[in-house]
């Protein structure tokens, strides 16, 4: 994400992951930056409610915005308040990547969807990078929205991981069939799909209908 909003190819992957997994509702952008994402949505995916440590100018002022906690990471909605919650390209720029996803599983409705995004590291692209600079392509010193605004990779099986240590059902990966060409500034034939070809990727899970393994009925809470 640059200065608050993201890449085509990341928006339609997303977009592709909703329209395939939910019948819409409410939706919740977290780290919605200046709300971009709201072009690429169907009209079954209202209202759109944006969040993020601050609201950017250019966010559109018809939309709701609430503001996330910087410190804890927290956003100001209740429990189960999306039927479908994103977060793209965000999950990269924090030191806490299952915290996010914990906050994510809470503020979406049982029977919701969630979908996550980021760099892609097994991107023939990325493996190179790494096996010259060892160091992955998105997380380079420097480098436009690498680091140090990109201190957290994940790998196709940690997004998987996390997704079920949160309880999330039926976790699926995306792909952006979106990437450049290493050593140029080509991008990749439209032929050229999948893992090897996609500079980010993504995941969309189901919060179950049923409380979380980690959150089982009746349980004490913390203050008990």
């Amino acid at each position: 994400m640059t200065e608050g909003h993201s890449v085509e190819p990341v928006y339609r992957m997303a977009a592709r992951a909703i329209a395939a997994r939910s019948q819409g509702g409410r939706l919740v952008d977290v780290g919605c930056g200046v709300g971009n994402f709201r072009r690429y949505l169907a009209l079954t995916c209202y209202p759109y409610i944006g969040a993020d440590v601050v609201r950017y100018p250019a966010f559109p002022p018809d939309a709701e915005f609430v503001p996330i906690d910087p410190r804890s990471g927290t956003v100001s909605l209740p429990d189960g308040a999306g039927d479908i919650v994103v977060c793209l390209e965000t999950i990269e720029h924090v030191e806490n990547p299952r915290a996010l996803f914990r906050e994510l599983t809470r503020l979406t409705r049982p029977g919701g969807l969630i979908v996550v995004t980021t760099p892609n590291q097994l991107s023939l692209l990325s493996k190179l990078t790494l096996l010259v600079k060892h160091r992955f392509n998105a997380f380079q010193d420097g480098t436009g929205n690498a680091y140090p605004t990109h201190i957290t990779a994940l790998l196709e099986i940690d997004l998987i991981r996390i997704a079920r240590e949160c309880g999330l059902e039926d976790p699926q990966i995306l792909y952006s069939d979106d990437g450049r060409i290493p050593g140029t500034g080509r991008r990749w034939p439209a032929a050229c799909r999948g893992r090897a070809f996609s500079d980010n990727i993504g995941i969309s899970a189901i919060r179950p209908l049923g409380p979380s393994p980690r959150e089982p009925s009746g349980a004490p809470s913390a203050a008990e």
